[in-house]
């Protein structure tokens, strides 16, 4: 708790306004790889509380649409669409796929985390699980060339996602924002450019 209060990217964002320290990673990794352009549509897994959708509308303008998808409520914010409920389940990517109408998001982002157990290897188990179901999301709706973002844990199953990764994109990077504590096992993976393309999704109703 102590680390938390006095955490100077905790202390930024509550002076500045962002609904948490980790939009700080985002608009690092935005500022240096130019992920968010005016007018994008961008998907968000695991939303809440808001700091990166709060980012990805702000940098993708009042032409642009976001969409924050979580389990957990999520207070409103300006130029977000949120929607409650679990992305692995299929009346919640019904909900958003009429939402996209047929648009194929230019960003998937997922900042998610598993509840913490206490238990490193299931923990790190749990949180590549949680990256590996947000890339089959992403892989199936992104613009060919969209990107993917995605926080993953360095542990077991760390070397098998990169490689699944490299089998989907064409360009694969790993970056580690200064917001992120060095004592944290995580990383961001980001792919560019899907491989394969998927035939494109209609609205279902």
């Amino acid at each position: 708790m102590r680390e938390h209060v006095t955490d100077p990217y905790v202390q930024q964002a509550r002076k500045e306004g962002w609904r948490s320290r980790a939009a700080f990673k985002l608009m690092e990794i935005d500022d240096h790889d130019k992920l968010l352009r005016p007018g994008d549509v961008v998907v968000d897994l695991g939303a809440a509380p808001g700091g990166w959708s709060q980012v990805a509308a702000r940098r993708v303008g009042p032409e642009g649409r976001v969409f924050a998808l979580d389990l957990l409520e999520m207070q409103g914010l300006s130029g977000v669409e949120f929607i409650q409920g679990d992305f692995r389940e299929d009346a919640v990517l019904q909900r958003l796929d009429i939402l996209l109408a047929g648009q194929r998001p230019h960003l998937t982002l997922s900042d998610m985390a598993p509840n913490i157990s206490g238990v490193a290897l299931v923990d790190q188990a749990r949180g590549m699980a949680l990256a590996e179901r947000a890339l089959e999301f992403a892989v199936a709706r992104l613009h060919p060339q969209g990107a993917f973002l995605v926080k993953a844990f360095q542990g077991s199953d760390y070397d098998s996602f990169i490689k699944t990764m490299r089998e989907r994109f064409i360009r694969v990077a790993t970056r580690k924002p200064k917001a992120s504590r060095d004592r944290s096992a995580e990383l961001y993976l980001l792919g560019r450019g899907l491989i394969d393309v998927p035939p494109v999704l209609a609205p279902r109703t």
